[in-house]
């Protein structure tokens, strides 16, 4: 580890495991496994792997974290970051090309502000439309139909039922039709 301008270097060779805790600024080229806690910026690099619970002030990820990582201030993950875990800060920041599979958490919704967004929203949009339900069309009473033979003859056709309710399309009655 080297230390240049108040900022702690975790070099590329270096592999720490356990609980890492500090007041100045850390940058990983490294890798570090466990749980880390900054009152400062968290900086990993291309070269650096994080496999731990992160609590900093600021984050900037250009390498890996497998993880759940905590912002005070802010969180990014560059066009060359991965991350896979839960982000809670108050501002995230995913550049196009970033990897990330988790869940944003950036704290409490201004719940005035909230409230007048819900009261323009309602009086500005209509009232949703109710979808109109019609009754299903009632069959033609059924005709005698005309013998087209001197033999044929209708015996019987049964009288049209009541509708029955139609979910789609419509519904189709049979009429019978009996030779003698």
């Amino acid at each position: 580890m080297a230390t240049i301008d108040g900022s702690t270097i975790i070099g590329e060779s270096i592999l720490i495991s356990g609980s890492l805790n500090g007041d100045e600024d850390l940058t990983v080229r490294g890798r570090v496994e466990g749980t880390l806690t900054l009152t400062k910026t968290l900086v990993v690099e291309p070269t650096g792997v994080v496999k731990a619970e992160v609590q900093v002030k600021n984050c900037v990820i250009a390498g890996a974290i497998v993880g759940n990582v905590t912002a005070t201030e802010s969180v990014e993950i560059t066009k060359e970051g991965r991350m896979v875990g839960d982000i809670n800060a108050p501002r995230v920041i995913i550049v196009d090309g970033a990897s990330f599979r988790g869940r944003i958490d950036m704290g409490e919704v201004d719940v005035e502000a909230e409230r007048e967004t819900r009261a323009v929203a309602r009086v500005a949009a209509p009232a949703p439309a109710r979808p109109t339900l019609r009754p299903a069309a009632r069959p033609a009473p059924a005709k005698a139909a005309e013998p087209r033979h001197a033999e044929e003859t209708v015996v019987a056709a049964k009288p049209p039922a009541p509708p029955a309710p139609v979910a789609m399309g419509a519904v189709k009655r049979k009429v019978i039709v009996k030779r003698k």
